[in-house]
């Protein structure tokens, strides 16, 4: 589909979306997600039983699609994700807990494996987050700070493993506190500059064949969000300190911090569209990360700041990242859905570490409904950055 015309689309589905939301609301339309419409459609499907079996499990649901897909870091890519929702307690108050897993391998010869679980035990009194990465993952990088361009890029090739285990305890109900173990290993790391460099940043930075960064973290989180995986409404504040140190086997020691903030509402407050805020800041207190460690576009733990841009565009030690998005009803039945989407980003400049720089992204994309009870979706968003910068970017979940 051409983009102008996808775009009047979306223009469309605003104004449309806007009109659902101002209707009278005394008549509810029964929810459907992408099962319910392929049993409309099938011989084999019975909707009728399907619907009913979803609701004698209704607290813990499960969602898989293959993926077929393209990215500007990976091209096609070939696979399947996963999604599992459930609740570990009773009551309204109640948590959602998920574990989010994907296997795929893409058209650059990249093998992604990733195993995410975001547990709640009972009562909301303990909060286990873990993120259990494996690359296999040649791909671009383009020097260090907010200026590079796109003619910058050199190719490099590494295997990459990481394993995030955080323990949370609750202090007073939505508030925790806790320590985790972080660990970012690559080996048989490899650059191959273009033909135009006479030696990369990466090399100046210093470039080795191996590195490790291995440390424990400090832990703050506010979490008054009840579903994480498609937020209706609340606040998410998560404050990371983490101290790596040779003692635990990391090539040298430095300190990083992460500040992560999110607020949800809905816009307008009598309709069921959500206005979205997301800030995200990653700096590096002390120390020389290694080069692969660095503040990066798309390299937080989901991978999912800087849409409009390429994973990797952007890299130093300090990043600060803004972002806004407008989610939309398309259809009333919840189906299908919109979003609009704008953010920044800046970096600092090696070995200046001043931050007198902007990177904007903007965009739009459509929401498929993949569970219902879940409320889970499948994210298709085409994004824009400057310098011509664009592309697609897929999920399931929301981004944030």
């Amino acid at each position: 589909m051409p983009i102008k015309k996808f775009i009047s689309i979306c223009i469309g589905n605003i104004f449309l979306s806007c009109a659902f939301a101002q209707s009278d609301s005394s008549h509810e339309v029964k929810q459907i997600d992408v099962f319910d419409w392929a049993a409309k459609f099938s011989k084999h499907l019975d909707f009728e039983n399907y619907d009913t079996a979803l609701k004698q499990t209704e607290r813990n649901h499960f969602s898989i699609l293959p993926v077929i897909s393209y990215s500007l870091q990976t091209g096609m890519v070939v696979g399947v994700t996963g999604n599992l929702a459930l609740y570990t307690t009773e009551g309204a108050q109640a948590n959602i807990s998920n574990i989010i897993s994907t296997l795929a391998y893409t058209q650059q010869n990249q093998t992604i494996l990733i195993i995410q679980p975001n547990i709640w035990s009972k009562g909301n009194k303990y909060n286990l987050v873990g993120d259990i990465i494996y690359l296999k993952y040649p791909q671009e990088t383009y020097g260090l700070g907010g200026y590079t361009k796109l003619s910058d890029a050199s190719k490099i090739d590494y295997s990459f493993i990481r394993i995030y285990q955080t323990v949370l305890k609750q202090i007073v109900p939505d508030f925790f506190i806790g320590m985790g173990y972080n660990l970012d290993a690559h080996w048989n790391i490899k650059e191959t500059p273009n033909s135009n460099q006479q030696q990369t940043d990466f090399s100046k930075y210093g470039l080795k064949e191996q590195s490790t960064s291995s440390g424990i973290s400090l832990n703050i989180l506010f979490d008054n969000r009840r579903n994480s995986i498609n937020p209706q409404k609340g606040i998410y504040g998560n404050l990371v300190y983490r101290n790596n140190n040779t003692y635990l086997g990391s090539d040298n020691n430095w300190q990083s911090l992460i500040i992560d903030f999110r607020k949800y509402m809905k816009f307008p407050f009598s309709s069921k569209n959500i206005l979205a805020f997301w800030s995200y800041n990653w700096l590096t207190i002390n120390g020389n990360p290694p080069y692969l460690d660095l503040p990066s576009t798309g390299w937080d733990n989901y991978g999912n700041t800087g849409r409009g841009y390429i994973q990797g565009r952007f890299r130093d030690k300090n990043m600060i990242y803004l972002e806004s998005e407008y989610r939309f009803g398309i259809t009333k039945n919840g189906l299908l859905g919109g979003v609009l989407f704008i953010n920044t980003q800046s970096f600092s400049n090696w070995p200046s570490n001043i931050i007198n720089n902007l990177q904007p992204g903007y965009g739009f994309g459509l929401r498929l409904k993949v569970n219902k009870y879940s409320n889970t979706n499948a994210a298709f968003d085409y994004g824009f950055g400057t310098g011509g910068s664009r592309g697609l970017f897929l999920n399931l979940c929301e981004m944030f």
